[in-house]
């Protein structure tokens, strides 16, 4: 079979062992496998290509169909990743599963009112951003539901206060009545942004009504349990109308942590380690030496205490195994 060799398509939507690969801007999926070589990469990672990775290969010169099916292209190469975000989790037989590579900005999807997210998850989220390079944002969904259930608004308000206070941007949203779209869409435009979050926090619902032409899947939360059900079950990169591409993801139960040095996790809290430049010892680590400008600033209420209780926690508990939704 003839074959041509191709480079930088980018890789947007993966299932099990079959991609699907795009030369972006262009939008033209067609299907892909990977080598023998770089499946026998794979090692302690559930996935050594991800959705966002840029990759070569080669593909048929006239598309032949095997047993009903066009013959796939065949990735060979995949590019070093500018960034990417990763996580590890205990439901893994292998260590680690790249979420989604080379982002422009990670938005973590969370509900005004329920299903709430709990902070732990929030904070392994934001500090997994900060180790890897990727921007991140909160994007607070279903913000017209304060208006008939008030009784979240104290809360609502709480988060968006610590984490604007920790130099994120928050931005209250609503798939419902608009708020806010009109701001996300123009942040989306020409850039490649993911969407995540736990189940049932409207990541779908908020793409459809960003682009209709989405038809993305969605479900109500579960009245019993004010817990979301899975609606996408793999990762996805999608186009969007107004420009830019947007990846959809399943929704995440637990984040563990991976690689991140315990000397070195208050760097990726932004506000703890703002504050670690008045520590008097460099290799304080914030717990119980003396002279901890950190804990000073938490005691003084510079610091949200719960920010520093997530510190101490992933300290304590890296995987995230208490922290589970």
């Amino acid at each position: 079979m003839d074959t041509l060799p191709f480079e930088r398509a980018t890789v947007v939507k993966q299932t099990g062992n079959l991609y699907k690969i795009s030369f972006l801007p262009e939008w033209d999926p067609f299907q892909a496998v990977l080598s023998g070589k770089l499946r026998l990469k794979e090692g302690k990672l559930t996935n050594p290509v991800a959705v966002g990775d840029l990759v070569d290969g080669i593909m048929p010169a006239k598309p032949a169909r095997v047993r009903g099916h066009e013959e796939p292209a065949v990735i060979t190469y995949v590019y070093p990743r500018r960034n990417y975000l990763i996580r590890k989790s205990a439901n893994l037989s292998r260590e680690a599963h790249i979420i989604a590579a080379n982002i422009d900005m990670a938005y973590l999807v969370l509900s005004a009112t329920e299903p709430q997210t709990p902070l732990p998850f929030i904070d392994r989220f934001l500090v997994t951003c900060q180790a890897y390079g990727v921007p991140a944002t909160l994007l607070v969904n279903k913000y017209d539901e304060l208006l008939s259930i008030p009784d979240y608004k104290d809360n609502s308000d709480h988060i968006s206060e610590i984490y604007t206070r920790a130099g994120y941007t928050v931005l209250n949203v609503s798939a419902f009545d608009g708020t806010g779209l009109e701001t996300l869409s123009m942040l989306l435009r020409d850039k490649i942004s993911l969407f995540a979050g736990i189940s049932g926090v409207g990541k779908s619902s908020l793409a459809n009504t960003l682009d209709p032409s989405l038809s993305l899947k969605t479900a109500a939360i579960s009245s019993a349990h004010l817990t979301g059900k899975h609606t996408t079950t793999f990762y996805e990169m999608h186009p969007l109308t107004g420009g830019g591409f947007f990846i959809d993801s399943p929704g995440i139960k637990g984040f563990g942590l991976l690689e991140i040095n315990r000397s070195e996790l208050y760097h990726f809290f932004p506000e703890l380690f703002a504050a670690s430049a008045g520590c008097k010892y460099n290799s304080c680590l914030h717990i119980n030496e003396p002279r901890c400008a950190v804990r000073d600033a938490v005691e003084n209420g510079l610091i949200p205490a719960e920010r520093y209780t997530s510190y101490l926690k992933m300290l304590e508990d890296p995987q995230g195994g208490k922290y589970r939704t």
